[in-house]
């Protein structure tokens, strides 16, 4: 029997699908790229932003043949279009979804599936056969051997509530996992080939602030610093209030560590921040930044920018330009702004900044950050990189730096899952072209 994912959505979301597919092969399913030849199908959707949630509910409709044709298919739609407390309106629309699942839980399928006699033998074949314990981490077998790069979730859900943000409403208050937990999966994902992990939380900064006394972000990467077998660790996203200078003395200690921080300002004017519950000034952001310059010289620096948000005026939003400029970073993930049902900026604010000119707003932001980041790294012409090569893309093998710039080089050789050295001899905004240097 085979199974399918597809996955809308972040890196959190990628990395729950995961888990379901190492579940959904504990008890003797394979993988398909290919929904129609699929027994178990399952939809990770996310809700962020209108144009995902769209996309969502039009995957929903193209497995409603797919369940007419096949009734004994199985159909799974999870994630932040569930949320954490269910969402019973979702069976009434869709009657030929058979599970539905919170954001990264895989229980509800599973149990399901054991309802049904030949899951429930062929589980047990399976498990007997591999010697399968519920607390094994397995990566998919399309994945084995050859997945270099790996998301580990380390916190669940969010309790900042900005305004417009509908997280906390779907995947709930936040909630560290522990860290033994945590450092188990890491050593089973190096076991089975993985050489990077990033360490995920909607703000990454807070784990262990849920538990009184408990490990925070810094312990953390420590611990799975020593882990053999990773070559590089990372993690996303921050968050400008509760980066601290313990954690930033640990990415400046650990080797493992990478020079990469994503710190989202989201706008560069103040009362649009107040407006969004951001809980930072502009100040307070500039400061941030160059206290990370100077305990990190060589770290790389990315943030998020949300266009047209509620009442910012042309004014408000060429600050957010002109902060851009002045401080240069290496990446902006740009967004327009969408109202999401149920947040405080939904029902409190009004969405008057007009379609078109969130459009026009974010096609100049996008044309200013490709300019800033290639003048960031033409720096790099000439220059010798370490690459983690993560697979092999037209013909061109393809890794990322310790500063997460995309690098691609030619040779006959595999070197996928390897460090290589690599002179840069092309740059551009998205990425840079270069020789391997002789000798590896």
């Amino acid at each position: 029997m085979k199974y399918h994912l597809h996955i809308f959505g972040c890196q959190m979301n990628e990395a729950d699908a995961q888990r379901v597919g190492s579940d959904l092969e504990k008890i003797g399913l394979t993988y398909t790229a290919h929904a129609r030849d699929a027994d178990v199908i399952v939809l990770d959707t996310c809700v962020v932003r209108q144009s995902a949630e769209d996309k969502a509910y039009s995957y929903i409709q193209t497995l409603k043949p797919i369940k007419k044709a096949r009734p004994e298919a199985v159909i799974t739609v999870m994630g932040c279009m569930v949320g954490v407390k269910g969402n019973g309106a979702l069976k009434k629309q869709f009657p030929w979804v058979d599970v539905f699942m919170a954001p990264s839980e895989t229980a509800p399928l599973v149990n399901y599936l054991r309802q049904r006699e030949a899951f429930a033998l062929m589980e047990a074949e399976t498990r007997q056969r591999h010697a399968i314990q519920d607390g094994d981490l397995i990566l998919p077998l399309h994945e084995r051997g050859s997945l270099v790069a790996a998301h580990v979730p380390i916190v669940y859900g969010c309790s900042h509530a900005c305004t417009f943000c509908i997280i906390p409403f779907r995947r709930g208050i936040e909630r560290s996992r522990p860290i033994g937990q945590i450092a188990h999966e890491v050593r089973s994902l190096a076991a089975q080939g993985v050489k990077e992990v990033t360490l995920l939380g909607q703000i990454v900064d807070r784990y262990g602030k849920d538990v009184p006394a408990g490990p925070g972000l810094a312990d953390l990467l420590r611990v799975v610093n020593d882990i053999d077998g990773v070559e590089r660790i990372r993690f996303l996203t921050s968050h400008p209030g509760y980066m601290s200078d313990q954690l930033l003395d640990a990415v400046a200690e650990l080797p493992k560590v990478c020079e990469h921080i994503e710190v989202p300002v989201q706008a560069g004017d103040d009362q649009v921040l107040a407006n969004m519950k951001r809980g930072y000034t502009v100040d307070d952001y500039r400061r941030l930044i160059e206290k990370v310059r100077l305990k990190l010289p060589n770290t790389s620096i990315a943030t998020d920018i949300i266009v047209g948000f509620s009442g910012e005026t042309e004014a408000q939003f060429q600050k957010t330009y002109d902060l851009l400029e002045e401080l240069r970073l290496d990446v902006i993930h740009l967004a327009r702004y969408s109202p999401r049902p149920g947040t405080v900026a939904e029902r409190r604010m009004t969405d008057d900044v007009p379609e078109e000119e969130k459009e026009r707003r974010f096609r100049v932001l996008e044309d200013q950050q490709a300019r800033i980041t290639a003048e960031i790294n033409a720096r790099y012409l000439g220059q010798m990189v370490e690459v983690l090569v993560e697979e092999n893309h037209k013909n061109k093998w393809k890794g990322r730096t310790r500063t997460n710039k995309l690098v691609f080089f030619e040779d006959e050789r595999d070197w996928r899952g390897q460090l290589v050295n690599v002179k840069v001899d092309k740059t551009g905004p998205w990425s840079m072209t270069g020789t391997m240097i002789n000798g590896q």
